[in-house]
């Protein structure tokens, strides 16, 4: 008979952790900490075009690609109706939800456990860390307790509350599976990351640890089909918190702006530079006039560590920049030419998008669909070599005007309707002086080539 031996493993220390793990009784928890969530109930007015456009544009794309244009259709008011979770946080009605539950609401209203409906104000939504405040009248409300969402460890059993599919205070279980993930340069958060099954309806919910404290607001899932696939995250508490301060106090969140494009370090880097192992943010360039810069950082260097903080990829980096506030100063413990060196600066001010709307107020104000922000110092200096100014594009409607026309997202605006565009400023008064149907030019520079594309105001 063969027998197994684990050398230099505590079996008996396994076996207690894994009988720890598969015992664990949430139901005394899900008792007390139930009151403190809400189901969100989403109402928005959309047109017949936009539900229409939404659900056929991307299939007609797979067959048609770029060139499929929809046919105009009557924009008849539709109302759609969209549901999440969002929980308190203070007793006098302050509550978290996730951005994207409540983007767009015409109306808002929260259902408590006891079945009571309260209308919801939104104070401030935050689309980078898709962090939403909502404000109900009244007092004594059950708020969560908060969480150190930097002490969770991998392999601890979590719990999440929310209404998946609109069923009304559902719980699901499980545990962390890591910490510290990022989707790209626009995420602004380090997810958690768990097995806890989340679906549509979740978004928005607290994640508790074991002593019912939030550590953490359900936001997105890792699918191929739309629904739980054993990826879900979470966004840790004390990030959100700091964003719903903010929110509360001015509705809006100021982010801080360093100006560096770092990457990852790989084995072959790692050799190269002379580390003992693939770590720290390798700086490929840094923006002219900006923070680092006026730090003394360079092209080149390696950030090892940040205010005290080891950094072992570019998303650590990321991640503590974008928590970080205008004005606040920063250290960094680098390595330049094989040699350690510390530079101090301070961040300034992270430009922000904006949507674009013209400013006339009235009922047939003019939407594109677009969302866009003033270029950094180092896109500045890019337009600049072609004598012109401009702004970006940072994200498109899949149905509004300006999609429709070819504007895309990375797109660098230049002129609106024969008026140059140095700022969103310049953009919106041009947009507020277009007619209100036909077509107008838009100048633009996409990938280094300048275009004029014709968008039709309809």
């Amino acid at each position: 008979m063969s027998m197994t031996v684990l050398t230099g493993i505590n079996v008996a220390a396994i076996a207690d952790a894994h009988a720890a793990v598969t015992t664990a009784d949430f139901s005394d928890l899900v008792q007390q900490v139930t009151p403190g969530v809400a189901r969100v109930n989403v109402t928005k007015t959309v047109s017949e075009a936009e539900l229409a456009q939404a659900q056929t544009a991307e299939l007609l794309r797979q067959f048609f690609g770029d060139r499929v244009r929809l046919p105009n259709r009557p924009a008849t008011p539709a109302i759609e109706h969209a549901y999440g979770t969002a929980f308190f946080i203070s007793a006098d009605g302050y509550m978290l939800t996730n951005h994207h539950v409540v983007e767009g609401a015409d109306k808002i209203t929260v259902t408590l456990n006891d079945r009571t409906e309260l209308d919801a104000t939104l104070v401030g939504s935050d689309e980078r860390s898709d962090v939403a405040v909502l404000k109900v009248a009244g007092t004594r409300f059950p708020a969560l307790p908060i969480g150190d969402s930097n002490t969770i460890r991998v392999g601890e059993p979590v719990l999440a509350i929310g209404s998946p599919f609109g069923f009304d205070y559902s719980a699901s279980a499980g545990i962390v599976s890591a910490k510290s993930r990022s989707f790209s340069r626009e995420t602004s958060v380090p997810f958690i990351q768990t097995d806890v099954a989340l679906n549509p309806g979740n978004s928005g919910g607290p994640l508790f640890n074991q002593r019912g404290e939030v550590v953490g607001i359900n936001s997105r899932i890792f699918s191929g089909t739309g629904g739980y696939m054993g990826l879900s995250f979470s966004i840790p508490m004390d990030a959100a918190m700091d964003i719903y301060e903010q929110l509360k106090a001015n509705g809006e969140v100021a982010r801080a702006y360093l100006g560096i494009y770092p990457q990852d370090i790989d084995r072959n880097l790692a050799e190269a530079y002379n580390l003992s192992r693939p770590q720290g943010a390798l700086l490929t360039r840094i923006s002219p006039d900006s923070p680092a810069q006026k730090a003394g950082l360079k092209t080149g260097d390696i950030i090892l560590k940040f205010n005290d903080t080891d950094i072992m990829r570019a998303s650590d980096l990321l991640n503590m920049i974008n928590r970080a506030r205008p004005n606040e100063t920063f250290a960094a413990q680098i390595q330049r030419d094989g040699k350690p060196l510390m530079v101090n600066g301070t961040f300034s001010l992270a430009p922000s998008d904006v949507q674009a709307q013209s400013r006339d107020g009235q009922d047939n104000e003019i939407r594109l669909g677009l969302r866009l922000r003033n270029l950094t110092p180092d896109e500045q200096a890019e337009l600049k070599s072609n004598d012109k100014a401009g702004i970006i594009v940072t994200a498109i409607d899949p149905t509004g005007l300006a999609a429709r026309s070819g504007l895309m997202a990375g797109d660098m605006v230049t002129n609106l309707h024969q008026k140059s565009i140095a700022n969103v400023t310049d953009f919106t008064d041009a947009l507020s002086s277009l007619p209100k149907s036909g077509v107008v030019t838009i100048e633009v520079i996409r990938q280094g080539i300048p275009a004029i594309i014709g968008l039709r105001i309809e």
